[in-house]
């Protein structure tokens, strides 16, 4: 592997630059240059960046780890003041407050300037120089141009910013997805004292209560148990490369996600992982707007200080994102992989591990915020695009795979310690007689011509699913059996839908879909593409909307249904119905409690030559739709690089009855139970809480 491309630079000449800027930073709150109106602004980011700069030179000295975790409270409280909920109402880190204090054009620039800079937080607790003085650099840039009152030349600086470092911020990203030598932080999982909680203040992300106690819950487990539930994971992991058929002793790298807090957890992981020949790599959450920060909570991440300031900059890269950067990140991407081929080349893919129980947040939209125009949306997707297949080159789909896992955080109030327990059990219920009780529910859905769901009380879903027809089904199915390997816990049969003839009403009254609140969020499909589409959360039809389209459209004019699924985990169900935590489940278990439609690709994108059978035998034929059929034609056009699963939960549930061709049916559910023999175990949770 060769070296990252920040260290080839003359590293005197990075402290040189690093010096001169942390002296020039240092003089900003007294020099009283820039007009009167940014003079706040300017003295209170330049007390902040001072605050990272004294980060890390404690770093630099060893000194960091030394700190009590009184001055480990105070450091955290003094670099997120700015944008905790009390304060964010007059932080100018609010594109409502900043707008407001300096206009329109202004106020986007500033603070787009202050979320941006946040990275330094992240830089400083990892030592590396090199981005801090990069964004110091960008910071006196900006407040150069301000002397003159010159709004043009600032964006103008941004946008060279992010084009000049295209290189540096690619090369990071992949580096640390795919390299694992010398991690950051697989060597605090693996070197820390756990029983020390200062430990989690050593990553650079905000600890929150609930990290702090869900740490602290761990810390109290026998070993045994903590070793269940790393073995459950990596399994799980384990599992999806024999289902898949491939060789896993090809592989080398295994890339993590996990929310810190949950350290004893991975580093039992990591020690199964070498058992299995795999090295794990792991990269923070995204810091900059380059790698869509705020998006979605992935690679080593912490509790959210401010959801809504997290929203109000999900789209921060439209301040700069133009043709040219795509052209050079599309770029720089293919070069940094081309450097990193041999790595790539036995990257195994991600094992994640997710968190539920905060608090479900809808938040206020603004127009103060950044956001996608039109034209930069459609660039958008277009680079989504490209960059999947550059990935895909690297990376084939059909060689890797993944795993994911959820446990409840002590957000999710007073019960969490049994919600826990209930939620390891869900994780570990027996796949051979789920995946029997699947197959039954498979030889009924096979053969049809479509399927009919229907809501029940208030829920207003009238949904018809058209299913590919078999040629051979003595060999052939149109459903995968999903048991307990990539998506864990067990619980569900899946198919990519025919597209032609999929017709009418998806409805369910809340929702939670990345990481955002739903209410009544209802879909139109016409010939299996979204039609229409409303909820309730605001006032306002176009802010609804607009909301939909940003959040499951992700942008797009409409997407296709890649996915109908029948969820048959009624213990996860009864499990959220008995805590009233339904709307507070991650997808990965709530679409496990009742039939489920992903819009977007379907679950086999990049992946639809790739062999895949059921334990029957018989091998999964509809693992395509008209869309990603034309994958040999356009591959623009065949993706959108987004899937997301939306649930009807049994409670809003009619009926879900297959149509055959011959004008016959049969129930797979109906009034809340499963219909079919041999299924009747199901049944058994639904019908002791009833």
């Amino acid at each position: 592997m060769g070296d990252r491309t920040w260290n080839t630079a003359d590293e005197d000449l990075i402290r040189e630059r690093y010096a001169l800027m942390t002296e020039r930073i240092s003089s900003v709150p007294f020099e009283g240059i820039v007009p009167s109106e940014y003079q706040d602004y300017f003295g209170k980011t330049a007390a902040f960046l001072l605050k990272t700069a004294e980060i890390y030179e404690k770093k630099a000295d060893g000194q960091l780890s030394e700190r009590s975790l009184a001055q480990c409270r105070a450091d955290q409280e003094e670099l997120y003041r700015h944008i905790v909920p009390e304060n964010y109402a007059e932080s100018y880190a609010n594109p409502v407050y900043a707008v407001r204090m300096f206009g329109e054009e202004a106020g986007r620039l500033l603070t787009f300037l202050s979320s941006e800079l946040e990275g330094c937080i992240a830089w400083a607790f990892q030592g590396r120089q090199f981005e801090l003085t990069l964004l110091f650099e960008l910071f006196v840039q900006i407040y150069n141009c301000l002397e003159e009152d010159d709004i043009r030349s600032a964006g103008d600086t941004v946008r060279c910013f992010f084009h000049d470092y295209s290189e540096i911020f690619v090369e990071n990203q992949i580096h640390d997805m795919i390299c694992a030598k010398d991690n950051f932080f697989i060597d605090i999982v693996m070197n820390a004292d756990l029983a020390d909680l200062r430990y989690l203040y050593q990553y650079g992300l905000p600890v929150g209560e609930s990290d702090l106690a869900t740490a602290a819950f761990l810390s109290r487990l026998p070993e045994e148990q903590i070793q269940a539930m790393a073995d459950t994971y990596t399994e799980g992991y384990r599992l999806g490369f024999e289902a898949a058929g491939i060789d896993l002793s090809r592989k080398k790298t295994v890339e993590l996600h996990f929310p810190i807090g949950f350290e004893r957890i991975i580093r039992a992981a990591i020690l199964n992982f070498r058992k299995l020949g795999l090295d794990a790599s792991a990269a923070r959450e995204a810091v900059s707007s380059f790698n869509n920060k705020g998006r979605m909570k992935r690679g080593i991440y912490s509790s959210s200080v401010n959801r809504q300031y997290d929203f109000d900059h999900r789209e921060d890269r439209a301040y700069y994102f133009d043709r040219g950067f795509v052209e050079r990140r599309l770029e720089v991407l293919r070069t940094v992989f081309e450097q990193h081929k041999e790595e790539a080349s036995v990257y195994a893919g991600p094992a994640v591990v997710e968190v539920f129980g905060e608090t479900p947040f809808s938040p206020e939209s603004s127009d103060a915020a950044i956001h996608y125009d039109d034209a930069q949306q459609q660039l958008n997707v277009r680079f989504s695009s490209e960059a999947g297949q550059i990935t895909y080159q690297y990376i084939p789909g059909e060689e890797r795979s993944f795993t994911i896992i959820a446990f409840p955080t002590p957000e999710i109030g007073e019960h969490f310690g049994e919600i826990f327990s209930e939620t390891v059990k869900i994780n570990t219920l027996d796949y051979k007689k789920y995946q029997e009780m699947q197959q039954r529910l498979i030889d009924v859905l096979d053969g049809a011509d479509r399927v009919h769901i229907v809501g029940s009380g208030e829920n207003r879903t009238d949904l018809i699913v058209s299913i590919l027809p078999l040629a051979d089904p003595d060999t052939q199915t149109a459903f995968e059996n999903c048991v307990a390997d990539v998506n864990i816990p067990v619980g569900e049969v899946f198919t990519s839908p025919v597209l032609a003839g999929t017709d009418g009403v998806l409805h369910v009254s809340e929702v939670f879909l990345n990481g955002l609140q739903f209410q009544n969020l209802e879909l139109t499909f016409r010939d299996g593409r979204i039609a229409s589409y409303t909820c309730t959360n605001f006032a306002s039809e176009e802010e609804n909307r607009r909301y939909i389209r940003d959040n499951v459209l992700m942008h797009h004019d409409t997407l296709p249904m890649g996915e109908f699924a029948i969820g048959t985990n009624t213990a996860a169900y009864c499990m959220a119905r008995k805590y009233r935590i339904a709307d507070r489940l991650p997808i990965l278990i709530a679409e496990k409690t009742g039939p489920h439609f992903a819009v977007g690709d379907t679950c086999y994108s990049h992946e639809e030559e790739v062999e895949r059978r059921n334990p029957d035998g018989k091998r999964i034929v509809a693992k395509e739709n008209e869309i990603s059929a034309l994958r040999d034609v356009d591959p623009t056009k065949a993706y959108f690089n987004c899937h997301t699963d939306i649930t009807i939960p049994f409670d809003e549930l009619g009926a879900i009855t297959v149509l055959y061709p011959d004008g016959t049916s049969a129930d797979i559910i109906r009034d809340g139970l499963f219909r079919v023999e041999g299924t009747e175990e199901l049944n058994a949770p639904l019908l002791a809480g009833m």
